[in-house]
C-alpha cells in the first residue's frame, strides 16, 4: 500500500494525492509512505523516485545496523524499531530531502500511522520533512523504553525470588533474561551510534534547527545503554551468586556422602572378607529371618530417601535471597 500527503505552498495538508500529482508546483513538500508494499509498488522507488540502486537494495533486504548515506540530492536513512512481545527489530527506510520524505517499511508500523494522522491537526508537522524525521525517530527510540523496565522487573524479580523457585529455575530465568537484552543491545547500541552520526554530521545543514531535537533522541539512546549495561551486569552478578550458592549446597551434600560412606567402608571391607559365613548364626535358623532383612533393607532405604528429602536435595538447590 502507498499512501500519500502532501503540504501546499498555501500550507493545506492533502491526503491520498497521485504520485504524478506531487510533481505540482503549489506542492511545497509531499510525504510518501510505502506499507507493506507489493512488488509493483516497490518498483516505484525506481521507476518515479529514481533512488539510487544500492539505496533500494537496503529497503528490500534486512540490513542488519541502522545506518545513513548521503546521495545527490537526498540522504538514506535506516532505523530499527522494536517488536513489543519478541524484542526483534523490524526495519524502517526513509529517503529525507528538503522537497520530500519517503518512508518504507514491510510491516505495519504503529508510530508511523500515528503521525501521519496528526499531521493535518499540528501545525508544528507541517514545517519540513526534517519534522517527520525527527518525530519518527523520536517515537521510535521512546518505544525502546518498555522492553528495557520490563527486563529490569525480571531481574529484581529474581533477585527477589519471591516465589521460593530453586535455583536451577532462577538460572534458567536468568540466561532468558541476558539473552533478551543481548537482543535490545544489538539494536538499541547501533542506534545511538547513528544519531551520534546525525547529529555530527556536517552535511545535512537542514538539521541545524532541530541539532536540539536530535541531541535529545540521542541522550535518550544513552540512557538506554546504560540501563542495559547495569542490568546485564547485575545478571551477570546475580548469575555468579547462584553458582556459588549451588556448588556451596553440592559440596555440603558431598561432604555428607562422604561421610556416611566412610562410616560403613570399614563395616563392608569386614563383612566382604568373611562373607558373614559363621557356622552358628541365629537368623539362618528362624523361619522368617529372610523376610524380616528384607524389610529391614527396605526401611533404611526408604530413611534415607525421607532423610535426602528433609535435607532439600530432592529439590535441586531451593533458591535464596540475594
Amino acid at each position: 500500500m502507498i499512501r500519500t500527503l502532501a503540504i501546499t505552498t498555501e500550507e493545506e495538508v492533502i491526503y491520498d494525492l497521485s504520485l504524478s500529482e506531487l510533481k505540482k508546483g503549489n506542492i511545497e513538500w509531499y510525504w510518501v509512505d510505502f506499507q507493506e508494499p507489493t512488488d509493483d509498488e516497490v518498483k516505484k522507488l525506481s521507476t518515479f523516485f529514481h533512488f539510487h540502486p544500492l539505496a533500494i537494495e537496503d529497503c528490500l533486504e534486512f540490513v542488519q545496523r541502522p545506518k545513513m548515506d548521503f546521495y545527490d540530492h537526498y540522504f538514506f536513512v535506516v532505523i530499527h524499531s522494536i517488536n513489543q512481545s519478541t524484542f526483534e527489530a523490524d526495519e524502517i527506510d526513509l529517503f529525507v530531502s528538503n522537497r520530500f520524505i519517503v518512508t518504507f517499511h514491510k510491516n505495519p508500523v504503529r508510530d508511523i500511522t500515528n503521525i501521519w494522522q496528526r499531521v493535518k491537526k499540528e501545525v508544528s508537522l507541517q514545517k519540513s520533512p526534517m519534522q517527520i524525521l525527527y518525530q519518527i525517530v523520536d517515537k521510535i527510540v521512546d518505544e525502546y523504553f518498555p522492553p528495557v523496565y520490563k527486563l529490569e522487573d525480571s531481574i529484581n524479580q529474581v533477585e527477589d525470588n519471591t516465589s521460593d523457585q530453586t535455583i536451577s529455575e532462577l538460572m534458567e530465568q536468568v540466561f532468558d533474561i541476558r539473552s533478551e537484552l543481548n537482543k535490545l543491545r544489538r539494536t538499541i547500541v547501533p542506534m545511538r551510534d547513528l544519531l551520534y552520526r546525525i547529529i555530527s554530521s556536517s552535511r545535512l545543514n537542514s538539521l541545524k534547527e532541530k541539532h536540539i531535537y536530535f541531541q535529545d533522541i540521542y541522550d535518550h539512546l544513552l540512557k538506554l545503554v546504560e540501563m542495559i549495561d547495569a542490568n546485564r551486569e547485575l545478571s551477570s552478578d546475580i548469575r555468579d551468586s547462584y553458582l556459588s550458592i549451588s556448588s556451596d549446597r553440592m559440596n555440603r551434600v558431598m561432604m555428607t556422602l562422604t561421610v556416611m560412606s566412610s562410616i560403613f567402608l570399614p563395616l563392608t571391607f569386614i563383612a566382604g572378607v568373611y562373607g558373614m559365613n559363621f557356622q552358628y548364626m541365629p537368623e539362618l535358623t528362624g523361619k522368617y529371618s529372610y523376610f524380616i532383612v528384607l524389610g529391614l533393607m527396605g526401611l533404611i532405604g526408604l530413611g534415607m530417601i525421607w532423610f535426602f528429602y528433609k535435607m532439600g536435595w530432592f529439590r535441586f538447590h531451593k533458591g535464596t535471597k540475594l
